[in-house]
């Protein structure tokens, strides 16, 4: 090819549009449609408890003070097996080694100085019979658990009331969906987005110092498990039908 013929040819070639972009049809309007959101929550008795559980023990030295907190740790431990607690539901949950401090009363300006040392072991414990709860969380008080403590009721499968809070969720959006599309005189059309969000039972917190006093006036704690209530929120798109 004469190279003087070049420059002609590529200035041909980027005056003419593609035929691609000659072919692409027109973007239709922005079809107008109705955001909504919907709410949809079910109940279900617990199965499961999960019970936090502390022993504090108090020594002039740090090395006394573990000692004695591991040898109360290990019988509560050992009395939660024999109670039926299986390895896999025990767990540590947390350690802390602490310095406790006398601080001078007057204006000496003495330092404070290390009276003793705190040991704390805290142990978490899952409860899969319910009816043992209260039966549990007493005898490990009177075997040394004397400090914080929380207790939660869960399900150990709670798949099947999720999915129902899911279904009802769903149907309040398409029910408030027809509602807005009824009072502006349209017609709904088909879903085009949705999002979920799951709220799950929050724990509800009992204190240590609550499970000795119930103990002292009682065979076991007094538990009520009650239901756990799980809900749903969707976020639904529907467009207006023409």
């Amino acid at each position: 090819m004469n190279r003087r013929y070049l420059p002609l040819l590529l200035a041909a070639a980027l005056s003419v549009p593609s035929l691609a972009a000659a072919q692409e049809p027109p973007r239709p309007p922005h079809q107008p449609r109705i955001h909504v959101a919907g709410e949809g929550e079910a109940s279900v008795a617990p199965d499961m408890a999960i019970v936090s559980l502390s022993v504090m023990r108090e020594a002039e030295t740090a090395r006394e003070a573990l000692d004695q907190n591991n040898a109360a740790i290990a019988e509560v431990i050992a009395a939660l097996k024999e109670a039926g607690i299986e390895p896999r539901d025990l767990q540590t949950a947390g350690l802390q080694i602490n310095p406790r401090y006398v601080f001078p009363q007057d204006n000496s300006g003495e330092p404070p100085r290390i009276q003793g040392y705190q040991v704390s072991n805290t142990l978490t414990v899952r409860i899969r019979d319910i009816s043992k709860v209260g039966e549990i969380i007493d005898k490990s008080v009177s075997l040394g658990v004397n400090q914080g403590g929380s207790i939660s009721f869960t399900n150990s499968d709670s798949s099947a009331t999720v999915t129902e809070a899911r279904k009802r969720a769903v149907k309040d959006a398409v029910s408030r969906a027809t509602t807005l599309a009824e009072a502006a005189g349209v017609k709904l059309g088909s879903i085009v987005e949705i999002s979920e969000h799951s709220m799950m039972p929050q724990p509800m917190p009992i204190s240590a110092q609550a499970f000795k006093m119930e103990a002292a006036v009682a065979d076991a704690v007094p538990v009520e498990a009650g239901e756990n209530t799980y809900r749903v929120q969707v976020s639904v798109t529907f467009e207006i039908a023409k």
